[in-house]
């Protein structure tokens, strides 16, 4: 087992947690899936110094989604690092790649999160995966929009895959029961997606 990477790659960010690709789901129970929208991976944290919002390489988005800021500082926390990804729609209804500038509607866009990696000065990467889900549940019961809790499916990954591809997203991300949160490219997570 990987220790996991417990050093911010910079000031506020931590490298998330990327996943291996496959043209199906694993199989078996030790498993659950997740849709994968099509989107923006991003890194929301709130600490002492204020809420930020982080693209997938470590470039900082706060200013660009205010209103998804303002959603973090209204979750009864104190402090939290959410995983997730960022989907809205740009001027066509295309799923958001980038900041505003970009074309994409910061009012329309949706933060789907996935995944959480500390709370309350709590470091979660150690824990099972089904642990941070329990505790991501708990936090977003209540939360605001545009602020989503990304739901997960036990069984049939094959089923979901052939069933969310007809509906329009990316695929099916599955990860692995009892795994603990890992930066970098990690084969504990897998992402199927129909080839093109």
């Amino acid at each position: 087992m990987v220790a996991p990477d417990l050093t911010p790659i910079s000031p506020g960010f931590i490298k998330p947690c990327l996943p291996c690709v496959a043209l199906l789901p694993p199989k078996g129970e030790q498993w659950l899936h997740e849709i994968k929208h099509p989107g923006h991976r991003l890194i929301v944290r709130r600490d002492g110094s204020g809420i930020r919002l982080f693209a997938e390489q470590g470039e900082e988005w706060t200013s660009s989604f205010p209103h998804l800021v303002e959603a973090v500082g209204l979750l009864p926390v104190k402090s939290c690092i959410l995983d997730g990804e960022l989907v809205g729609s740009g001027e066509q209804g295309d799923p958001v790649s980038g900041p505003p500038a970009d074309g994409a509607t910061e009012a329309s866009a949706a933060f789907y999160a996935f995944d959480l990696i500390e709370v309350n000065s709590f470091d979660l990467r150690r824990d099972r995966i089904e642990e941070r889900k329990r505790a991501l549940a708990h936090l977003l019961r209540k939360a605001p929009p545009p602020i989503r809790l990304n739901p997960q499916f036990e069984f049939g990954g094959e089923a979901l895959l052939r069933q969310v591809c007809r509906m329009g997203f990316e695929g099916v991300l599955s990860k692995r029961r009892g795994s603990r949160y890992l930066s970098g490219r990690c084969p504990d997570w897998i992402l199927s997606r129909p080839l093109d």
